[in-house]
């Protein structure tokens, strides 16, 4: 990286995983004084899903460190959404705030209003008078009267090269377009979405299989390392004047995911692209394709649609004379291979048939008990 960008670079530390946190994390919500004495510095998490309890589990076990400079006084979430059917609906909490209850914060230090810019909530923060406010896929926007009440500022945790991939989805759209490279940046909070100023900021490679969920895990890991190190230069004042501000000209917005993303069109699309939107989708939406099972015997053909879980994209060594013929799904060790646009094709190891829970490629050929496979003759809307 060049030298006149201030951005941080460490090794890569081990993915950070809210499960494993949650065994060794014990926290109290009482405010503490580091071991000179000195008052900490009172920070205010903002986060929601399991990714962000993550990155709150971090926090935690570094402000109970003896010599912490930081206390996490606050934990801010949405409201827990309801799961069950029908009238057995109840609303279960963020993986953010279940994570803060069971490591014993108490009511008066976990929050979950709907909206950022509710009075109440505000003015709480003030109250409060925070040193720093930290998101990290909290999924709300927050107001200019908020922004303007931490002292030292609010930092987010991003999971892309800022400005590439600014928006909801920056891993997933990372992933779909197959980039060799990604990163993650901690930057300033503005108004403008994912616009503000970067303090820190670092860069790994990308695996061709590799899938946005355990992808995104990596990345909000070392997320939270890059932000632990850069504490000290927040508490002492100067990490606004050591941010870089973001080049407008390079910005590439990550939009939100549709489900209707989630089918895919083998005729008219090549492999890899194909490959790399089942390794996006991977959680949800998901992908799908639709096949004939066909009873060669009777002539009877059964139009199914089979969720595709996990692929790999051919070499170019492939032989092309193992490449299928026409429309027919061919079956080759551990994978199902299906024809692509181009003369591709796609080898898939891992799918969900109606009703059935995932399976390898080889067990769902097995059910078929002979049955052929085929492409319908029109793309599938």
């Amino acid at each position: 990286m060049a030298t006149a960008r201030p951005f941080t670079l460490s090794r890569r530390p081990p993915a950070v995983a809210s499960r494993q946190l949650r065994s060794r994390v014990v926290i109290t919500a009482t405010a503490a004084s580091s071991s000179g004495g000195a008052k900490k510095h009172k920070v205010v998490f903002l986060g929601t899903p399991e990714v962000a309890a993550g990155v709150l589990g971090r926090l935690l076990e570094a402000s109970r460190h003896p010599d912490s400079s930081f206390e996490v006084a606050l934990v801010v979430s949405q409201p827990g959404k309801p799961r069950g059917r029908g009238n057995r609906a109840v609303a279960q909490p963020s993986p953010v705030e279940a994570l803060a209850r069971e490591q014993g914060l108490t009511d008066d230090a976990i929050t979950c209003p709907a909206k950022a810019n509710e009075p109440a909530f505000l003015e709480r923060l003030i109250a409060l008078q925070p040193d720093l406010a930290v998101t990290a896929a909290y999924g709300n926007m927050l107001p200019q009267r908020f922004l303007d009440i931490p002292r030292y500022g609010t930092l987010n945790v991003h999971p892309s090269l800022l400005p590439r991939y600014r928006g909801a989805a920056p891993v997933q759209r990372a992933v779909e377009d197959g980039v060799p490279e990604t990163g993650v940046s901690v930057a300033f909070t503005v108004l403008a979405c994912d616009a503000g100023p970067v303090l820190a900021q670092q860069r790994v490679a990308v695996g061709p299989d590799e899938q946005a969920p355990e992808l995104l895990t990596r990345l909000f890991g070392l997320g939270t390392e890059l932000l632990l190190q850069r504490l000290p230069d927040v508490w002492a004042g100067r990490a606004q004047a050591l941010a870089v501000a973001q080049d407008e000209a390079q910005v590439l917005h990550a939009a939100k995911l549709r489900r209707e993303e989630s089918q895919l069109d083998f005729a008219s699309t090549p492999a890899h692209v194909l490959h790399n939107r089942v390794r996006a989708f991977a959680g949800w939406p998901g992908t799908s394709g639709t096949f004939l099972v066909t009873d060669e015997a009777s002539g009877a053909s059964e139009s199914i649609d089979v969720k595709i879980i996990k692929t790999r994209a051919p070499s170019a060594s492939t032989p092309a004379a193992s490449a299928p013929a026409g429309r027919e799904v061919v079956w080759e060790g551990d994978a199902m291979r299906v024809p692509c646009a181009s003369g591709s094709v796609l080898e898939v190891l891992q799918v969900q048939p109606p009703t059935k829970k995932a399976m390898a490629a080889r067990d769902f050929r097995n059910g078929l008990r002979g049955k052929k496979l085929l492409l319908p003759t029109e793309p599938q809307a």
